[in-house]
């Protein structure tokens, strides 16, 4: 026994066993309380979108400066400047994915029927996939970083062609949709690239799309569904957070 306690206080220096036990405790306790936020809007203290920091990691904001960041159940903070401390203590708290869900909810909700808010999306046909770029409507959509966007359409049981340019109709490309077709992905060409906003031109209407390019390596569809949102890409996120509802209400 002896022997056990010099070799423990040589590790921890010269705390007693129950002192070193507590210390260890309160150790674990702190790692579980940290989480991991994702930064979706910095200006200042070094940041930059798509950035991942610890939530109990200090920050310090000057005056003027700002950031946004979603935590691991979806929720998003603006921190302003002056500040300086941890962003969101205490952010790695287990929370009830389900209640995440329908606080997420809730916050879609609000946004969309807030006065002057724009509807983009809200009265939009559902879109079977989250990822899928809807070509009959303007407004804001979301695409994955390094990835081509997929053109969607809710009707196939025409043919019909359509015409996309940048915003300064530098170029234009042509496609062409076949009954029954509903996505073709974007080829692969130079002329996309750096691209975010197109103007759709579909018979006799044009209207304007903006791409909001999401940092690749998210893979928690909440922090995902709160981008979207944030972003005003509200057809898209209805997806997502239909299929996280499936998700938790099928039987493990």
């Amino acid at each position: 026994m002896k022997t056990h306690i010099t070799r423990l206080a040589d590790l921890t220096g010269s705390c007693l066993i129950g002192g070193c036990l507590l210390a260890g405790l309160l150790l674990q306790a702190n790692s579980v309380d940290a989480a991991k936020l994702m930064v979706l809007e910095a200006r200042g203290a070094g940041l930059k979108t798509g950035m991942s920091i610890d939530s109990e990691a200090p920050i310090t904001l000057k005056e003027g400066e700002r950031v946004t960041v979603i935590g691991p159940d979806g929720k998003s903070t603006v921190i302003k400047g002056p500040f300086t401390g941890e962003p969101i203590p205490k952010a790695g708290v287990a929370s009830d994915p389900k209640v995440a869900l329908a606080a997420l909810v809730a916050t879609r909700d609000a946004r969309t029927s807030s006065v002057g808010v724009i509807r983009a999306g809200t009265d939009a046909v559902k879109i079977p996939e989250p990822w899928l770029v809807d070509i009959t409507r303007a407004g804001p959509r979301c695409l994955q970083e390094g990835e081509l966007p997929v053109w969607w359409r809710p009707e196939t049981t025409q043919a019909q062609s359509f015409t996309v340019f940048p915003i300064d109709r530098s170029w234009r490309a042509d496609f062409n949709w076949e009954v029954g077709q509903d996505r073709q992905t974007v080829p692969p060409l130079s002329k996309f690239e750096g691209a975010n906003v197109f103007v759709i031109r579909q018979g006799e209407a044009e209207f304007a799309i903006s791409l909001n390019i999401i940092p690749k390596g998210i893979d928690n569809n909440m922090i995902l569904s709160s981008w979207m949102l944030e972003k005003g890409c509200i057809q898209q996120a209805d997806a997502l957070l239909t299929s996280l509802k499936k998700d938790l209400d099928t039987p493990k």
